[in-house]
């Protein structure tokens, strides 16, 4: 007996993604008013690598327990601390080393030498031979020019897929694709800012990485609206488009559903350091299938494409946008 496949979307669809086109718009540019607002007047909740803070390596002959080296220091209240284990085939079985990581305390570059002796008294309680290798702090200054940094890095990357997108397809691609990502790092900070969540050098990479999804599931739209626009050369604008979206629906769905399969699978298991990069890109899925469909799309409409394509048909990878899901 022949097994049933699974369909997150039917085989033939033929929904109207432009019908409430201007709704969908007013509701992105809503929503990125109000993250925007949120990040001027409450910030994002920086942590360690950009407040600055105190690194300590340690070292003992027992093993490293991050769990109990964090409920150790809890009462110090420290604020945020990250602790994790340094691995290294060339570290023998009695060699366990850690990185233990504190925020500035009141604004100084540095811990107080009373400090990391309450740090090293809490920390005897788990392992009571353990030695600190070294004690290093970055301030507040290196931290602040490290935000530059990682600002300047997304939008580098953003300006790189404007010129790719430009020189594969047309400008107005090109500013669809560009303005879909703006907005999905946007809602992305807005949420950090709006919740509060604890923003670091790891939700950096979940922004990089949300551009880079974000730009995959766009780019096969694309594709297949140029090949469509040369298939039917008469056929108005918006039914292209909808053709489009909806052959390229169950690729799209099928991509964003198992994405998020492995990334709550990662909220419950993976724990608290790597939680506000799950998070991230939790919601980068999200809003990127969204603006893949509703924002880019909506975007090119508005702007129009020429007709008279003259390129060759290069089959730009979309043999298997519609494979079912």
């Amino acid at each position: 007996m022949a097994m049933k496949r699974l369909r997150l979307v039917p085989r033939d669809t033929s929904w109207d993604f432009f019908s409430r086109s201007k709704l969908w718009l007013g509701i992105s540019a809503f929503m990125m008013v109000l993250a925007l607002v949120s990040f001027g007047v409450r910030g994002l909740n920086y942590g360690i690598d950009f407040r600055g803070g105190t690194t300590i390596r340690t070292e003992s002959a027992e093993p490293v327990v991050v769990g109990d080296y964090r409920d150790a220091l809890q009462g110090l209240e420290l604020g945020d601390v990250l602790i994790s284990e340094v691995y290294d085939p060339s570290f023998g079985p009695d060699k366990n080393v850690a990185m233990v990581r504190i925020q500035a305390q009141n604004e100084t570059e540095s811990v107080s030498s009373d400090t990391i002796a309450q740090v090293e008294a809490a920390l005897q309680e788990v392992a009571p031979d353990i030695q600190f290798l070294s004690v290093e702090s970055v301030g507040p200054k290196v931290s602040g020019e490290l935000i530059w940094t990682a600002a300047i890095a997304v939008l580098l990357a953003i300006g790189a897929v404007l010129v790719y997108i430009w020189l594969r397809f047309e400008w107005q691609f090109a500013v669809g694709a560009v303005l879909a990502l703006v907005h999905d790092v946007v809602l992305t900070l807005g949420i950090f800012s709006e919740l509060q969540l604890k923003f670091d050098l790891a939700i950096i990479a979940a922004l990089l990485t949300i551009v880079g999804y974000s730009l995959n599931d766009t780019v096969v739209v694309f594709d297949r609206v140029r090949e469509n626009l040369r298939k039917f050369k008469k056929m108005e604008l918006k039914e292209v488009l909808n053709l489009s979206i909806n052959e390229t629906l169950s690729r799209t769905m099928m991509t964003s559903v198992t994405t998020l399969i492995a990334l709550i699978a990662l909220i419950v298991l993976g724990g608290d350091v790597i939680r506000g990069f799950v998070f991230a890109m939790t919601w980068g899925v999200i809003v990127g299938t969204y603006s893949s469909i509703f924002v880019a799309s909506a975007i090119l409409l508005r702007l129009g494409v020429k007709r008279d394509w003259s390129k060759p048909d290069a089959n730009a990878g979309t043999q298997f946008a519609d494979i079912d899901a």
